[in-house]
C-alpha cells in the first residue's frame, strides 16, 4: 500500500512531518535506527504506520503508564489493534490483552521497560512473530543523557534474546554523546540516524539576566499579562519554588496552580486534570510535569530557573506551541540558578566521569544563556540537526525588538515594591553600560572569530565562549595565560583549549 495513503486512511494526515518518511524507510528495510523528532514532532507515527503494513507484532517501550494508555486508547478509536501490558492491570485485563494479541493480524504492544525484565518474557518473546522493538524516551538509556533510568539501561536483553528484530530507538533530546551512548547500549547495529526538526519557527526565544527573584517576579507577570489566553507553563527549579510562585501570582491571576513530585498522587491527578479542561491556565511546576504532556495551545512557558542542561530546556520549551501558532519561551537567569544546580552536582552519587559530564552540561547552558549568536541556530548545532540556520529572525539575539519580547521596566526601590535589593541591580546595570568605540571594534573582531571558529568545529557559538565573555575580553585586553584565567569565563581548560588562538586574535586586533 502507499504510504502516503496509509498516513490518510488509518491517522488522517494528509503529508508527513520532517523526518518521518525516512525514518519509516528505515523501519521497512529493517534496519536499526535512531530517531531524534521534537516533542510533538510525531514520533509515534514511525513505529505505528509501519506496524500495519506486515503481519506480526511490534512491541513498544514506553516509560509513563499514562502515555502508554493514551496511545493504546487513540490507536483503537481508529481501529487499530493495540494494548498494554502494566502493574496497574487486573489478571482479567492482561488475559484479554493476550487474548486480543493472538487474533489479531498486527498488534502494537506496549510495556514498560521493567516488563521487559520479568521472569519468563524472554521464553515468551522468543516465540512471537515481532517486526520491531520500539524504544521511546530512548535517551533514558544513556547516563549521560538528562533523564536515566536504571530499567531503560538494561534494555539491551532485548537485542540478546531476538537478535533477528531491528531496533528502532527514539527520543525528542539527545546530544552526538548520549545518541552514540545509547546505540551501543542498546547493541544497535550500525544504525541509521536521522535527526531532524528542532527548528521551531513559531516560537520566539528570549533570555533575561536577574539580578533577583524580585526581578524575575516582575518579567513572569508582565509576561502573563501578554499571554491572557492559551495555556501557561512555569517551570521552577525545586519544589518549594513552585508553591512560592504560585502563590505570589494567584493575586492577579486566579487560575494558576503548583504541581510537583510531593503531591499525593491523587492532588498530582486533579492537579493535571484541570489544567487539560482548562479551569487551571497557568502552572507552576518542577519537571515533575512533563513527560507524555501534550497540549497544542501552550502560549507561554517561562524557565524562573534555569534547569541542569540544555536537553531539558529544550523539551521543555519544546511544549509551547504545538498548534504551530506563534508562542514564547522564556529563560529567567540568575547567578543563584547557577549555585543551585552547582550544590545539585556536589550532592549527586555518580561515577567521577558521571560528575565531570553532569559540570559540563552545566556549563553549556550558562553559556548559552549569557548568549553567542541566534537562540536557534545554537540548538540546531548543538543536536546536530540535519538542518541549520544562521540568523532565525525571532529570537532576543536575532529580533531584540519583536513585539513579542516580554519587556519589563525598572524604574527604583523607592517606586517598585520588588526592587530593594539596589547592589545587585548595578551589577546588571553595569553589564549593560555601552562598550568605547575601541572596545567595540575589538568585539566585533573576537565575534567573527568566534563565528568562524564554531563553524569550522560545528558547535554553537555560545559553546566557544558566551557574550559575556566576549564583553570582559574586549574590555580587558588580556596579553597572557594569566591575565586571560581572570577573563569571566575563561578557566584554565578553556585557556589550555583556546587560550593561544584568542590571544592571537586580540593582539591582530
Amino acid at each position: 500500500m502507499n504510504l502516503l495513503s496509509l498516513l490518510h486512511e488509518k491517522f488522517g494526515f494528509e503529508t508527513f512531518r520532517e523526518g518521518q518518511l525516512d525514518i519509516i524507510h528505515s523501519v521497512l528495510a529493517k534496519r536499526d535506527a535512531f530517531a531524534v523528532l521534537p516533542t510533538g514532532g510525531g514520533k509515534s507515527i514511525c513505529f505505528q504506520l509501519p506496524a500495519l503494513i506486515e503481519p506480526g507484532l511490534t512491541i513498544v517501550v514506553s516509560p509513563l503508564i499514562s502515555l502508554m494508555n493514551d496511545q493504546v486508547r487513540g490507536l483503537r478509536e481508529i481501529g487499530i489493534p493495540a494494548g498494554c501490558l502494566h502493574s496497574g492491570q487486573s489478571m482479567t485485563q492482561k488475559r484479554q490483552v493476550f487474548a486480543d494479541l493472538r487474533s489479531s493480524r498486527n498488534y502494537l504492544l506496549y510495556l514498560s521497560p521493567e516488563r521487559v525484565q520479568k521472569d519468563g518474557f524472554s521464553e515468551w518473546i522468543k516465540s512471537q512473530r515481532i517486526n520491531l522493538f520500539a524504544i521511546d524516551e530512548a535517551h533514558c538509556v544513556s547516563k549521560w543523557g538528562h533523564d536515566f533510568r536504571e530499567d531503560y539501561h538494561r534494555l539491551k536483553s532485548l537485542r540478546d534474546i531476538r537478535p533477528d528484530v531491528p531496533i528502532l530507538a527514539l527520543t525528542a533530546t539527545a546530544t552526538p554523546q548520549v545518541l552514540a551512548d545509547t546505540s551501543a547500549r542498546l547493541g544497535l547495529k550500525n544504525p541509521d540516524r536521522h535527526v531532524h526538526g528542532f527548528y521551531r519557527p513559531n516560537l520566539y526565544y528570549q533570555v533575561e539576566s536577574c539580578a533577583d527573584e524580585d526581578q524575575k517576579f516582575r518579567y513572569v507577570e508582565e509576561a502573563l499579562r501578554q499571554n491572557p489566553s492559551g495555556r501557561i507553563l512555569i517551570y521552577c527549579g525545586t519544589r518549594k519554588q513552585s508553591e512560592q510562585v504560585s502563590a505570589s501570582l494567584k493575586k492577579e491571576f486566579s487560575d494558576i496552580s503548583y504541581y510537583h513530585a510531593g503531591l499525593s498522587a491523587e492532588d498530582r491527578t486533579q492537579i493535571q486534570k484541570k489544567y487539560d479542561e482548562g479551569s487551571i491556565r497557568i502552572l507552576a511546576a518542577t519537571n515533575a510535569f512533563g513527560m507524555g504532556i501534550d497540549h497544542p495551545d501552550v502560549r507561554l512557558v517561562v524557565h524562573f530557573q534555569m534547569p541542569a542542561n540544555i536537553e531539558s530546556l529544550y523539551q521543555e520549551m519544546g511544549r509551547a506551541g504545538r498548534d504551530q501558532r506563534p508562542s514564547t519561551c522564556l529563560l529567567l537567569y540568575s547567578k543563584k540558578d547557577k549555585g543551585l544546580q552547582s550544590f545539585f552536582i556536589q550532592n549527586s552519587k555518580g561515577s567521577p566521569e558521571d560528575i565531570r559530564h553532569r559540570w559540563r552540561s552545566l556549563d553549556a547552558i550558562v553559556q548559552f544563556a549569557e548568549g553567542g549568536e541566534c537562540r536557534h541556530g545554537g540548538i540546531l548545532t548543538y543536536f546536530r540537526d540535519a538542518n541549520r540556520v544562521k540568523a532565525c529572525g525571532h529570537c532576543d539575539t536575532c529580533d531584540p525588538n519583536s513585539d513579542r519580547k516580554v519587556r519589563v521596566r525598572f524604574i527604583s526601590a523607592v517606586t517598585s515594591k520588588f526592587l530593594k535589593k539596589m547592589s545587585k541591580m548595578k551589577k546588571v546595570e553595569e553589564d549593560l553600560t555601552p562598550l568605547s568605540r575601541e572596545e567595540e571594534l575589538r568585539a566585533e573582531i573576537l565575534r567573527n572569530w568566534r563565528k568562524n571558529y564554531a563553524d569550522k568545529n560545528d558547535i554553537p557559538a555560545f559553546m566557544v565562549f558566551s557574550n559575556r565573555t566576549l564583553r570582559d575580553l574586549a574590555v580587558k585586553v588580556p596579553k597572557n595565560a594569566e591575565e586571560l584565567e581572570r577573563v569571566y569565563g575563561f578557566g584554565p581548560h578553556k585557556v589550555e583549549h583556546l587560550g593561544d588562538l584568542v590571544l592571537a586574535t586580540l593582539a591582530s586586533g
